[in-house]
């Protein structure tokens, strides 16, 4: 990582690769499906409560998992299949606030509280379950960042390879939010989950912008816009947030 600071600026530089991209969102399971929104982007068509089977998992662990967790493992899992024990950055800005909201009913109602619902509303919880049932004791964290969680997990992601890990699991996911929070959040157009699984490399070059310039909000989340560059073949992708401008380029 290279650090420059000038001004008002800081540009940050990274460099990585990705050797491998998994993503879902309801009605969008496969390559082919991503490949045909991003000709497209609009909104996920598929069944707005619909999730992920998670089928490799024990049917008792899969009863306990929220969508959230469920769409984690499903990106996840099939890039940890046959590789060496990783690290794992996970990143979600609103985690399992469904689940927390449903405890919050339930105690203004007076009603008891199940702790292991609350032990699982934890924004950690999701990674401690990996750690468990992939029985992989790799260095994980959770982290839960503004708009541009994606760039935050990448710039823990590049610290653990520039710390000599081989391989880095990034995972991004989002669920919809009660109703109830629909006035104030409005930044999940539809619930998914992206993972990259990264190593050392030039293959990609991530840099941050910094400064008092005000600049409109990428359209679309940062993980799905990163997501339409990679699919269209494409060299820059932009992503701006509370002036932050993030630029992801390409090696050609």
């Amino acid at each position: 990582m290279d650090a420059r600071t000038g001004g008002n600026e800081r540009f940050d530089v990274i460099q990585f690769s990705i050797d491998q991209w998994r993503a879902w969102a309801p009605g969008l399971d496969d390559a082919d499906d991503w490949t045909r929104w991003s000709q497209d982007p609009e909104c996920a068509s598929g069944e707005p409560t619909a999730e992920p089977v998670v089928d490799f998992l024990p049917a008792m662990q899969r009863r306990r998992m929220s969508r959230l967790a469920r769409m984690t493992f499903q990106v996840a899992w099939p890039l940890a299949e046959g590789q060496a024990p990783m690290p794992m950055v996970f990143a979600s800005r609103h985690g399992e606030t469904p689940r927390t909201f449903a405890l919050l009913s339930e105690l203004a109602e007076r009603q008891p509280l199940s702790p292991t619902q609350f032990s699982l509303s934890v924004h950690n919880a999701i990674i401690g379950l990996w750690s468990i049932l992939r029985s992989d004791d790799s260095e994980m964290t959770s982290i839960a960042a503004e708009g541009d969680g994606l760039e935050h997990a990448l710039l823990e992601a590049a610290g653990l390879l520039a710390e000599g890990a081989p391989q880095v699991l990034l995972v991004i996911a989002e669920d919809r939010p009660p109703q109830a929070y629909a006035p104030w959040i409005d930044d999940v157009p539809f619930p998914y989950a992206v993972a990259l699984r990264l190593r050392r490399g030039t293959q990609w070059t991530l840099s941050c912008n910094t400064s008092s310039a005000k600049a409109p909000a990428s359209r679309w989340p940062h993980a799905l816009n990163f997501l339409l560059t990679l699919l269209q073949g494409g060299a820059l992708c932009s992503n701006l947030w509370k002036g932050r401008a993030w630029n992801w380029q390409r090696a050609q």
